[in-house]
């Protein structure tokens, strides 16, 4: 009789334990829903309406490197897709194995933001992809012109515009080259566990996942990576208790030197306010996204992390709390859109497309 009561009291306490469990991920799920957002299928803009033509085009753009003066260069070069968006490199070689100053971000979830670039100077994916074409760094086009000439030369390139912005009197301008690039990086959006989490599945995080995730928030990782993206919202200093390049000298060495220290935004506004003001980069598939920040000085996720707790809220991060945060970022990884992954077959230069100037 006495192994039966025991039993059941063994039972119960379990049951208890259960229901206290699920209580404690209720509350968890309702404090990360003040912090954050599934992530949508689609990231719309009403002046740039997402349509099948415009993505379908978009994307064959994003994969040609005829866009460039080299003939070798294409947004996926710097911005690889299968590699989530990025080149992993420090920073990106452009015309004629020139270095770019910064680390090149990832495209996916990247219309989330809320201005594109490091320093924030352009306000979306539409002005952004306007840039590295004619950067004489990056793509090196000459002008809007010779990229409009050289799209014109192409025969199905015409047709593809045409069918993507019927009602415009001509099709084929370099605004809507980047239209119809914006239009398909809205759809490169990559859906985690952690939208599941968001969602109500109390099980699609781990335990420790779930730890991670409510020290992110306690700790204040939370208050500037937040929303949908995990980050991007807002744009604010890097090194509000101690600067930056302090912080990530230890992980240079002598093969590979210190990068010039960046002022930032303040190169944009020429205020003093903007001084190593920089976006707040997503943490969606950080895990891939290496190397870390603006400058691409630290290649460990774990050392990425603490060096932001040090130089951000002024706290040293105890192994067990870095293990379980970065734990929570790995359930940040999500699934790359299949159409994205499957590579375009790009229509026929010809005679008169182009001499590419290597």
């Amino acid at each position: 009789m006495r192994k039966v009561v025991l039993a059941v009291v063994a039972v119960s306490s379990a049951l208890i334990m259960g229901a206290g469990g699920k209580s404690e991920d209720v509350k968890l799920l309702e404090e990360a829903r003040k912090y954050f957002e599934p992530l949508p299928k689609v990231v719309d803009n009403p002046e740039n309406p997402v349509t099948p033509e415009k993505v379908k085009l978009g994307k064959m753009l994003y994969y040609d490197p005829r866009l460039s003066k080299s003939g070798l260069i294409s947004c996926n070069t710097c911005h690889n897709l299968a590699t989530y968006g990025v080149d992993n490199l420090p920073t990106s070689v452009g015309h004629r194995w020139q270095i770019g100053p910064r680390n090149a971000p990832t495209t996916l979830n990247a219309a989330l933001h809320v201005a594109q670039f490091w320093d924030g100077r352009a306000k979306d994916v539409e002005e952004q992809a306007k840039g590295p074409i004619l950067n004489p760094i990056e793509m090196a086009m000459d002008s809007p012109e010779e990229v409009v000439k050289r799209l014109r030369s192409i025969p199905e390139y015409v047709k593809l515009f045409r069918e993507a912005f019927p009602n415009e009197r001509e099709p084929l301008t370099y605004e809507n080259v980047a239209k119809a690039i914006a239009a398909f990086e809205r759809t490169l959006l990559t859906p985690s566990r952690f939208d599941k989490f968001l969602k109500g599945d109390l099980n699609a995080l781990t335990r420790e996942e779930k730890e991670g995730l409510r020290l992110f928030i306690e700790i204040g990782c939370a208050s500037c990576h937040n929303g949908p993206a995990v980050g991007g919202r807002m744009l604010t200093k890097f090194g509000v208790v101690e600067a930056y390049w302090e912080a990530t000298r230890e992980y240079v060495t002598l093969e590979k030197p210190t990068m010039p220290m960046d002022v930032g935004r303040f190169a944009v506004t020429h205020r003093k306010e903007d001084l190593y003001v920089f976006k707040v980069p997503s943490l969606r598939n950080i895990t891939r996204t290496y190397p870390y920040f603006h400058d691409g000085s630290v290649w460990n996720l774990e050392d990425a992390v603490q060096v932001m707790a040090k130089v951000q809220l002024g706290r040293e991060l105890s192994e067990d709390q870095l293990r379980k945060i970065v734990a929570f970022l790995k359930a940040l990884e999500g699934e790359i859109p299949k159409h994205a992954l499957e590579v375009p077959v790009l229509p026929p230069s010809t005679p008169e497309t182009f001499k590419p100037e290597l």
